[in-house]
């Protein structure tokens, strides 16, 4: 029996990797379709740290060269842990920007985003502490010094908004807090951030290079807002990874983290939800809104969340559709079923409704779940890994053709002006859900007919949960 070590990685814990072994004829092909990961350790990680608006997100999006984090003037603006990639002159390693650390606040988020923060530095293999110079040393940077001198991890202190020489005198102050030597940069233009690269990359612990590295799935879990969205993705960790209160909006930012449980491995996305545009009022929400859509458009499938009280709203049919045009695999989640009044045809009732308001794109999977309850949400983890099992399933040409063109040949499109639609040859493109019919007057097929072979399609191979394209090009 062939039998492999897979390293599950990154694991965001920060200690020993995990081995899990299984039999590759049997178990590989059902974990993830021709995908594999092989890795000799674990990625370093460095989180960023400090209290709030002193620019940690800023330096984030520097480092990362993106902007994955929402950088605004109000404070707290970061609520959960974001996670970044980066490189510096070769070497790789994860990255983390949390919310700012305040203890004794009386902001409804601030003992989420402390609690959030401490996960954060226990993840960590190196810490960034970022303090504004402008205002001196707080004693809000003290609280923060005296947490990471506790966590006993390597400490690189930064002082940000350094955009002038003279503002470097004001570094020294620092010094009080007995971190060692002070790095001034300005994480908004990025003067002083090579030097700080430079020093972060000499702390990181010695990685192993990856063996193999191929694509791993991403599963977002997409809705509005309030429907339980975090509260799935922390059901599924095992840990409070998102911050959850029953404000909506909670979830500003799109929140990434790798699943490694259960056999599977994918990347879990937790987004913010999506508003109709009428009622996107702040800057703030405008930009998460945006986050959410980049998230669908960049992930392989969509979980779309709906709470079950509210029905299948209009902006839930807006967010399917926007998923489907992407050619994104997708499923439904009824959340709060738990709170919905029953009878012993509700589920088979409801779950009619939500396909007539879908249609004509019926043949998506929808399951009934509640996560306070721990309802039914392992089963979302297996659908979703199910959905993308058909979305990357590749039908061979031959068989396509044998089935095809029998078909064909019994229900032959309806003739145009007189003339005959032959359709000669079918294929599948590569790795992608959309199949090919060459024939001799590709303008005259009929969206119904398009219809009855999609239909066909269906019957015959399981392609639930995955748009697909039917493309009749002429024969060459």
């Amino acid at each position: 029996m062939a039998v492999a070590t897979l390293i599950l990685s990154p694991s965001p814990n920060g200690r020993r990797r995990q081995r899990q072994h299984f039999d590759l004829k049997t178990n590989l092909p059902s974990l993830l379709p021709n995908k594999l990961l092989l890795l000799q350790s674990m990625p370093n990680v460095v989180a960023i740290v400090g209290r709030p608006n002193v620019g940690k997100s800023t330096l984030f999006n520097r480092i990362t060269e993106t902007r994955q984090a929402i950088v605004d003037p109000t404070s707290g603006v970061t609520r959960d842990r974001h996670y970044g990639k980066a490189t510096w002159n070769g070497v790789e390693f994860s990255i983390i920007d949390t919310g700012g650390y305040i203890l004794g606040s009386d902001d409804i988020f601030q003992k989420e985003i402390t609690r959030q923060v401490q996960i954060a530095i226990d993840e960590c293999s190196v810490l960034l502490f970022v303090v504004d110079v402008m205002e001196g040393v707080t004693e809000f940077d003290k609280e923060v010094a005296r947490l990471v001198r506790k966590s006993n991890k390597k400490v690189i202190m930064v002082a940000n908004k350094v955009d002038t020489h003279e503002r470097a005198a004001y570094a020294a102050d620092f010094y009080q807090l007995g971190l060692g030597d002070v790095f001034t940069i300005s994480a908004n233009n990025g003067l002083g951030t090579g030097d700080l690269m430079d020093e972060l990359v000499k702390v990181l612990p010695v990685e192993e290079k990856a063996l193999e590295e191929v694509h791993i799935p991403r599963i977002a879990i997409v809705g509005r807002p309030n429907v339980g969205k975090s509260s799935m993705t922390n059901a599924l960790l095992g840990e409070e990874r998102t911050i959850v209160t029953n404000i909506a909006g909670t979830t500003r930012d799109t929140i990434d983290t790798r699943y490694t449980k259960f056999g599977y491995d994918f990347w879990l996305i937790d987004t913010a939800g999506m508003r109709k545009k009428s009622k996107v009022h702040e800057d703030l929400e405008f930009y998460s809104v945006m986050r959410t859509i980049n998230a669908i458009e960049h992930c392989d499938i969509c979980v779309l969340m709906i709470d079950a009280t509210d029905g299948l709203e209009a902006q839930d049919v807006s967010i399917l559709f926007l998923a489907e045009k992407n050619h994104k695999g997708v499923m439904i989640v009824v959340n709060k079923w738990d709170l919905y009044e029953k009878d012993t045809n509700s589920t088979k009732e409801y779950e009619e409704r939500i396909r007539e308001k879908i249609s004509p794109f019926r043949d998506v999977p929808i399951l009934f779940t509640s996560v306070t309850e721990k309802q039914r949400i392992f089963k979302v983890v297996e659908e979703a890994m199910h959905v993308y099992q058909n979305k990357t399933r590749h039908i061979p040409t031959r068989e396509l053709n044998d089935f095809f063109l029998q078909l064909i040949a019994n229900f032959p499109p309806p003739s145009n002006k007189g003339k005959d639609i032959k359709i000669k040859y079918v294929t599948q493109l590569k790795d992608q859900p959309i199949i090919i019919f060459f024939c001799n007057m590709p303008q005259y097929i009929t969206e119904s007919y398009s219809r009855f072979l999609e239909n066909k399609l269906r019957e015959q191979y399981d392609f639930s949960g995955v748009p697909v394209v039917l493309s009749f090009r002429p024969k060459v």
